[in-house]
């Protein structure tokens, strides 16, 4: 399933990274907050589990999350997302997918992974750009074959082919957007879109 959120203060900060004027600090900022405000809509589905809690003045029948929170941001650009989620969810455990795209068959190629378990976790994917989904594929791929079923993916833009490619490949992905964006370019890139992430986070660009 996908899902565009449509919210006035992601879509103003999103317009500011956007922005090609906008600076490495600022662009860093906005999508660490951006990533907070999507976990929240994102978490609304979390199983929990009863839970009694003894206040000063009695006891308390609540809940609290039944399973781990697993985020995994492929590297280096979902990085950009992870402490921004982790503001909302403190307790989120968090694993590393590295990929690189082979020159010669441009298909991803895994170089790192480490990651706690998932069998029994909500798996938060997170990659700020869905182009043609290849990574995205591959890490959704890499996660599942190390146990994980309940599995998310969470981008800040993404377009319809990178969509369409994950829907195929994984239908039981939930997939999250901040924006949709009409479509790729010659080269691969989301238009309009906001750039490099990568190197708009890291400022190696």
């Amino acid at each position: 399933m996908l899902t565009v959120f449509n919210h006035p203060l992601i879509t103003h900060k999103l317009a500011l990274m956007r922005d090609k004027n906008t600076p490495t600090k600022d662009f860093a900022q906005q999508l660490n907050e951006i990533g907070s405000l999507m976990a929240f809509e994102i978490s609304r589905d979390l199983p929990t589990k009863p839970k009694d809690v003894e206040t000063p003045i009695g006891i308390c029948h609540t809940a609290e999350l039944a399973h781990d929170v697993v985020l995994v941001p492929i590297l280096r650009a979902g990085l950009g997302m992870t402490e921004g989620i982790r503001s909302i969810i403190p307790t989120a455990k968090v694993g590393f997918v590295g990929l690189y795209r082979n020159e010669e068959t441009l298909q991803p190629v895994e170089y790192f992974f480490k990651c706690p378990d998932m069998t029994e976790a909500t798996v938060m994917i997170l990659d700020p750009m869905l182009a043609t989904g290849g990574s995205a594929d591959a890490a959704i791929e890499m996660v599942k074959k190390r146990g994980a079923k309940n599995i998310k993916l969470v981008c800040l833009v993404g377009v319809p082919e990178g969509v369409k490619r994950i829907e195929e490949s994984h239908p039981d992905v939930d997939i999250y957007l901040a924006a949709l964006d009409e479509k790729l370019n010659e080269k691969g890139y989301i238009v309009p879109g906001l750039g490099d992430a990568g190197d708009r986070i890291f400022g190696t660009k």
